[in-house]
């Protein structure tokens, strides 16, 4: 008898893949769920979720919510990466240097050609 159940019984891949949702799935999940006329069980296993994914996206609606509503009104800053900050600095380093070896030479012009007078 064993020995049947052991051939019908499916063998769980090694290598199965892991669903990924949409944020726009998971909110109409977190919406479902929170309708009080569908049981949450239906819901789920239409889904193929467990409770703890319901959890968690409720969670994340909590956190994502909670966040939006502190923003202070106004234009948000744009962050940068590091790299790319790190990168504009040297640029700026570089330019800075070069207008300073720049102003070093019109300095040495200007008295070659009038005598260390600034006023022109």
């Amino acid at each position: 008898m064993s020995s049947s159940n052991a051939s019908t019984a499916p063998n769980p891949s090694p290598k199965t893949k892991r669903r990924h949702l949409s944020a726009e799935k998971k909110f109409q999940i977190y919406l479902e769920a929170q309708d009080s006329a569908k049981p949450v069980g239906e819901i789920l296993r239409r889904e193929g979720l467990y409770s703890t994914d319901l959890a968690r996206i409720r969670q994340q609606v909590k956190e994502g919510a909670l966040q939006r509503l502190s923003a202070k009104p106004g234009r948000q800053q744009d962050l940068v990466s590091t790299e790319t900050y790190e990168a504009i600095k040297l640029e700026l380093q570089n330019k800075e240097r070069a207008l300073a070896d720049l102003s070093v030479e019109l300095a040495i012009l200007r008295k070659k050609t009038n005598g260390g007078s600034w006023d022109r």
